[in-house]
């Protein structure tokens, strides 16, 4: 080989070698990213200390199902005085649309009877005193004073009268009116009462696996506070970050494929999600060859019956769906 091939031969192979180290960090072909559970958590709107925590990490519950139970002494104690809060609006209620007790009747009736039989008597004296006075017997004054006294019986008819027939009719209409609105009210706050004491005790809402409890029997859980995450049968999405330049490229319902350790064939799934901004790419990523620093997070979903086969936290491979033949 002269001087000139041999230059040639170098210069190639230092061409190559230059092709090599520009090729020494592949094109990305794919994204990473990762399993993500879209878990429930459970927790009570009002506080207590954690009496019965009735699963543990691991549990399969169907719904319905005892999750955990908070200490509810003071709840029972105030669903208690608004049972009997509401008994006695309730009975306040009813006595408003009723007449007035049979005995107290019977008492104005007899009071009504005697104050007829003075009536008579007043009438006959009356009678008497102004046939005599006619005659000349007796004067006139005499005549007045038993006027007045037939005038004073006639009055206490009339107001026995009137006593038995408001006796016999209930109370006045805004009377019952008040007393509809206050057992109405105290029935609300009754509802109240149970519904506050119901909330102490938590169930499963779906069929799912428990994922974590967050408290121990005995410890305080605040108003809000998860104390149990479940995770539903196939609740696994996959989340990966798409670089700037790629993002355009993307679309809700496009198909993608997910691969993992461990997980057989490729798995299908569908984005769902298309962040509306973009990021700085996550410190802690699992892939090299990913080094743009703005990138668009990106959500895909498997079918449920797929879902099954991923776990979440998993580092996951996602591809373009191929594009199938004609």
């Amino acid at each position: 080989m002269n001087r000139l091939e041999n230059l040639i031969a170098r210069l190639a192979g230092l061409a190559l070698a230059m092709g090599l180290a520009g090729c020494s960090e592949p094109a990305v072909q794919g994204w990473s990213g990762y399993a993500e559970g879209e878990f429930v958590l459970v927790s009570a709107p009002i506080g207590g200390r954690l009496d019965q925590l009735r699963v543990k990490a691991g549990d399969r519950v169907i719904r319905g199902d005892a999750l955990f139970a908070l200490d509810a002494q003071s709840e029972l104690a105030a669903q208690a005085e608004a049972s009997a809060r509401w008994v006695a609006a309730q009975a306040q209620a009813e006595d408003a649309e009723k007449a007035r007790r049979p005995d107290e009747l019977a008492v104005t009736r007899a009071q009504l009877a005697q104050a007829r039989t003075a009536l008579g008597l007043a009438q006959a004296a009356w009678a008497r005193e102004k046939a005599l006075v006619d005659k000349g017997f007796v004067s006139k004054a005499n005549l007045d004073a038993t006027k007045a006294a037939l005038d004073q019986a006639r009055a206490r008819v009339a107001e026995l009268e009137a006593a038995l027939r408001v006796g016999l009719q209930p109370a006045r209409s805004d009377q019952r009116d008040a007393a509809k609105a206050q057992a109405e009210a105290m029935s609300q706050a009754l509802k109240q009462a149970d519904w506050r004491l119901g909330q102490k005790q938590q169930r499963a809402p779906l069929k799912a696996q428990v994922a974590e409890t967050f408290f121990a029997e005995g410890e305080y859980v605040a108003p809000g506070q998860p104390v149990v995450s479940l995770l539903a049968p196939g609740a696994v999405k996959a989340r990966f970050y798409v670089r700037e330049d790629e993002i355009a490229s993307f679309a809700l319902g496009q198909s993608v494929s997910l691969g993992c350790d461990g997980c057989g064939a490729p798995i299908p799934a569908t984005v769902s999600r298309i962040a509306t901004g973009p990021e700085f790419t996550p410190p802690v990523i699992y892939s090299n060859a990913q080094r743009a620093k703005l990138v668009f997070l990106v959500e895909a979903k498997p079918r449920a019956e797929d879902a099954v086969r991923l776990r979440p936290g998993q580092p996951l491979d996602v591809q373009r769906a191929a594009a199938k033949a004609l």
